[in-house]
């Protein structure tokens, strides 16, 4: 009998893309409605939905009708649903994104039947590192892709190892996720088609039968496809319809033999489209902030707050998720599509926004109103610097900021507000008007402290927090006589309380909370440990130092005597790719040196110094419209801002640039050049530290270009970059520099002639709001120089403390009262480790508890300790089910292994 077949009737679903959501989902009710009357209609017919259950529940939010439907052919088995809520770009979120996806998509699959066991991962522009170690922890024990197997693999399946030694067997979609549909076009000569096909492919199955994927993008199957393959199913080339997880778990009889290790980004059997990590730069930074806003509620909330805001929380984390898709924040969609998706992850943030600040608010209602609260994320203890608006102090007095046990802290002046908001002249019989200014005590966004109210003059003076009553009514009467009492021109100002902008270093506990005032002191402020010193062009805090070289590039010596030079150097040039590949034109002009330089003292210490560096670069307008191969001769003026900061006990330094971009078709970088060639990288993300080298391995239609993506920072050599956002890099010039990109500006989703890829990716439709014209490009990062690299510098806890920036509210207490004393919150101990997430969770056997989420960032085990107020701890897989209760005795003492990913539930 020759070899059988089996195929597995599908669509590929893309949420949104050369289309908004709402019209794409239009099309999804009327596919999935054809799918559920073939289904009813024909016992043979089996449907697998794609690994998303975003699919399924944007269908039943149209047809609620069909729920039962639905559910009964999941649990026939007929029906394949889940395990993910959406199939994800996985190197363009979090690691604990990539885990609530699956987490939410099982649950949601759950509900209806049961999940497909399947890690379906058919369109992803490759895939991370730490994959089949998720996966294995959710108790999934196959995967099923196609795009970034290297050409090591020559059969159709492999063992795919994540860096802890978790193994996933992995199905591979060599010739795509559509590879039967070729089979399918003439319905008459479906069994020759499948003959030629199979015998084409035949070194790829061995002993397994044909596994022809038999759908496409938006489209569901024809409902006469298990007919026709009825028909042409012979004894000796028997044909069977089946679900993804059927094929694998029935059919397939040989073991895969190949190895792979570690992430997969070869363009070896199919695109890989590396220029998503860079274009529509907006959508990166908002999914940072969604991700970050909503990680710090969910640890306020479950540390400090009474309240379970785990709905908000849900809604905040599915709105991310959504916007995870792999044509969403990668921003290859039309520009409706990509505004929708901005304003997805900005509603996110907001949900989470506002359950961080009222679990906040809790707290700081034990601490008085001319006091503030600061609560620290992480989970270790720190001096951070936190800014806050205060009371001025008199001339001739410093500020100081004191905490509950009676200690001063250093602070630092940096900016002060006006102090007269309006001074008007008016005539009597328009005072009245004034008055309606005033809501119940409020003026200006600040209250009413007191009033002067003497013949033809009236004085505001207003307050953060005031002292006295204020009585509205009283002043309208008093206000209405001496109007008619004093008629002509009356003069009215307003003048706020002197206040300033004060930065303060204060201790805050491990995930705790400190409370503080910032007052006049008697003495000299308290000295800030090892002082931030400036001058017009250099910086240092006895950690770190940078100087400005005239060319407005830095000089940056790092604590252990490591020295980087030119770093920041800008390199502009033309890109005449779409929005899946960067294409440098034919005949590029690469634009690097500065036409003039400017440098600014900001702030000279001793808590923060910042200098502010002024480059004008003069362009290229746009590639020209005739001839696509040349930038413009015409140029744009452009000054990029480059603020450099250096911050009491900090051993790096931090970066932002900014300029107003009025060029078109073009790629920015930002380089750092190293002090000798080095051959490999390392970027974090995703649960993972990944090695990568010079180049990429190529062999499909696609130029594979050595651009990477990087999560929370990109090491090379002695230079470590920290990251707010994802972003791309590569090392260029053999390994001399590294280079980081700033802004990726094209104008069309797709090009159908383009010079580094064979086929088009997508239609060409032009999406001018990628270019980013008329946008203020902002770019925030730290170098950290340090001999032996990231480990040695302690990357993974310093990238936190980068990003993790310290929370601050004001008390709402009477003013005047003691303030509470800090009170820490988890603490976990233990170097590269990461710390994931901390949250909430219920279950009715075992009632409230907080699920803490660890990540050993580290080729060697790692010892950790957490403390905190709990008495029982249980390890769970990523999926919330219990494995192992923990011993617990004064704190939980656990050993990670190497990259390994552990769950514990703290009670």
């Amino acid at each position: 009998m020759t070899d059988p077949a089996v195929f597995v009737p599908h669509f590929h679903w893309d949420r949104e893309w050369y289309e908004p959501f709402q019209v794409f989902r239009h099309r999804l009710v009327t596919a999935l409605d054809t799918v559920l009357e073939t289904a009813e209609s024909d016992p043979d017919f089996r449907f697998t939905v794609d690994g998303q259950m975003a699919a399924v529940e944007d269908y039943l939010e149209m047809r609620p009708e069909n729920r039962d439907r639905v559910a009964a052919l999941v649990r026939e088995g007929r029906l394949a649903v889940g395990p993910w809520l959406i199939l994800l770009d996985e190197f363009l979120c979090s690691g604990e994104t990539i885990v609530r996806n699956l987490r939410m998509g099982w649950a949601a699959a759950e509900r209806l039947g049961g999940a497909m066991p399947i890690g379906y991962l058919p369109d992803m522009f490759g895939h991370i590192a730490q994959m089949p170690q998720i996966l294995a922890r959710a108790g999934i024990e196959h995967a099923a892709l196609w795009r970034g197997v290297p050409g090591s693999v020559d059969g159709h399946a492999f063992h795919w190892r994540a860096p802890d030694g978790s193994e996933v067997r992995t199905e591979f979609l060599f010739d795509g996720y559509d590879n039967g549909l070729d089979v399918l076009l003439v319905p008459d000569r479906i069994r020759q088609a499948l003959a030629e096909y199979a015998q084409m492919t035949a070194e790829r199955w061995g002993g397994d039968p044909v596994l022809a994927m038999s759908g496409t993008d938006h489209n569901a199957p024809d409902p006469r496809l298990a007919e026709w393959l009825r028909q042409a199913s012979t004894e000796e080339r028997p044909i069977t319809v089946a679900t993804l997880d059927e094929y694998i778990r029935k059919h397939v009889r040989d073991e895969a033999t190949a190895v792979v290790t570690g992430e997969l980004r070869s363009h070896v059997r199919g695109n890989i489209l590396p220029g998503v990590l860079s274009v529509r730069l907006g959508l990166k930074q908002r999914m940072a902030v969604a991700e970050r806003t909503v990680d710090h509620a969910e640890r306020m909330n479950a540390l400090w707050s009474g309240r379970d805001d785990s709905g908000f929380l849900d809604l905040a984390w599915h709105k991310i998720i959504e916007s995870t898709a792999h044509d969403s924040v990668v921003g290859s969609g039309t520009d409706e599509t990509c505004d929708q998706v901005a304003a997805r992850l900005a509603e996110a943030a907001q949900t989470a926004r506002a359950v961080r600040d009222a679990a906040l608010a809790e707290p700081a209602a034990r601490v008085p109103s001319d006091g503030y609260l600061a609560a620290n994320p992480l989970p270790s203890p720190r001096t951070a610097l936190v800014e806050v608006d205060v009371v001025a102090a008199p001339e001739g007095s410093a500020l100081v900021a004191t905490t509950a046990d009676g200690s001063a802290h250093p602070v630092q002046l940096v900016a002060q507000a006006p102090t007269v908001l309006s001074d008007e002249r008016l005539d009597a019989s328009q005072l009245e008007r004034v008055l309606r200014r005033i809501h119940r005590r409020e003026l200006f966004g600040l209250l009413i402290d007191r009033y002067e109210l003497t013949p033809n003059a009236l004085v505001f003076h207003l307050a953060e927090v005031p002292d006295g009553p204020f009585d509205l009514m009283t002043l309208r009467g008093e206000a209405a006589a001496a109007a008619a009492a004093h008629p002509g021109e009356w003069r009215v100002r307003t003048l706020a309380q002197p206040r300033a902008t004060a930065l303060v270093a204060l201790p805050v506990p491990a995930t705790g909370l400190a409370a503080f005032r910032v007052g006049p002191g008697e003495g000299p402020a308290a000295p800030a440990p090892r002082p931030v010193t400036a001058t017009a062009d250099t910086l240092a805090n006895g950690l770190v130092e940078v100087a400005v070289a005239a060319d407005g590039t830095l000089d940056v010596t790092g604590v252990d005597g490591t020295v980087l030079t030119g770093v920041g150097r800008l390199v502009d040039g033309g890109d005449r790719g779409d929005s899946y590949n960067y294409a440098p034109p034919a005949h590029d002009v690469l634009v690097s040196e500065p036409t003039r330089v400017a440098v600014e003292l900001r702030e000279d210490g001793p808590l923060r110094a910042r200098l502010l560096v002024t480059r004008v670069y003069d362009w290229p307008e746009a590639l020209v419209a005739e001839d696509r191969d040349r930038r413009a001769a015409r140029t744009v003026p452009t000054p990029v801002e480059t603020l450099v900061e250096v911050r009491a006990g900090e051993p790096f330094v931090r970066v932002s640039t900014a300029f107003l971009n009025r060029s078109a078709d073009h790629r920015l970088r930002l380089h750092v050049p190293l002090p000798r060639p080095v051959t490999t990288s390392a970027s974090a993300g995703q649960f993972a530290v990944t090695e990568r080298g010079l180049t990429a391995e190529g062999g499909w239609g696609e130029h594979p270009i050595p651009t990477f993506p990087a999560s929370t920072f990109v090491s090379a050599g002695p230079a470590t970059v920290l990251l707010d956002h994802s972003a791309e890099y590569e090392l260029v010039d053999g390994g001399r520099e590294l280079a980081v990109t700033l802004l990726r500006a094209i104008g069309s989703i797709s090009v159908n002639i383009h010079p580094l890829r064979d086929e088009p990716a997508a239609s060409e439709i032009p999406a001018p709001g990628a270019q980013d014209l008329g946008m203020r490009i902002e770019n925030r990062f730290a170098v950290l120089p340090w001999a032996s690299g990231w480990q040695g510098a302690d990357a993974v806890a310093l990238a936190e403390e980068f990003r993790g920036d310290v929370l601050v509210t004001r008390g709402t207490a009477p003013s005047g009262g003691h303030l509470p004393p800090d009170t820490a919150g988890l603490r976990v101990d233990g170097r590269d480790v990461q710390v994931s997430s901390i949250r909430r969770v219920t279950d009715d056997p075992h009632g409230p508890g907080i699920e803490l989420r660890l990540a050993a960032l580290s080729d060697t085990a790692r010892a950790v300790r957490v403390t905190g107020a709990f008495t029982a701890a249980t390890t769970v897989d990523l999926l919330g089910r219990p494995l192992a209760a923990e011993p617990v005795r004064d704190g939980l003492d656990l050993v990670l292994g190497p990259w390994e990913i552990r769950t514990v539930v703290l009670r």
